[in-house]
């Protein structure tokens, strides 16, 4: 079971000019306290950034992957379905930068932004 399964993800769209995921509010990916683990906010933003950003590339030639990602908490959430969307702000040959805008779909209230960049590494065939 990989990730996106264990934890819900739904993935609503993956292009290279956007990608939207989301998940359900559950009790296991909350902190002890009762408010959604910051590290889910950071979770979401990879995940759609990164779908975001392979969607860009061919796949037979290059794949995506996350260098640096940094998260800014906005809002505390203990109820609803967040809701990441992932657009890019450069896409190049080598690296790649995008911002995700996590929201509560509820309250349509933004709960944190993220920027992340991407290295595009060529695809080793074994």
């Amino acid at each position: 079971m990989n990730s996106l399964t264990y934890l819900n993800v739904n993935v609503q769209e993956a292009t290279p000019q956007r990608a939207i995921v989301s998940m359900p509010v559950r009790e296991e990916i909350k902190q002890p306290f009762g408010f959604v683990h910051g590290g889910i906010n950071t979770f979401l933003a990879e995940t759609a950034a990164s779908l975001g950003a392979n969607a860009a590339l061919d796949p037979t030639q290059h794949i995506a992957v996350g260098v640096e990602i940094h998260t800014h908490h906005l809002r505390a959430v203990q109820t609803g379905e967040l809701q990441a969307l992932a657009t890019p702000l450069k896409i190049g040959p080598q690296l790649q930068t995008w911002q995700i805008e996590i929201i509560e779909t509820t309250t349509q209230k933004r709960t944190s932004f993220s920027t992340m960049t991407l290295s595009v590494q060529p695809v080793h065939t074994p």
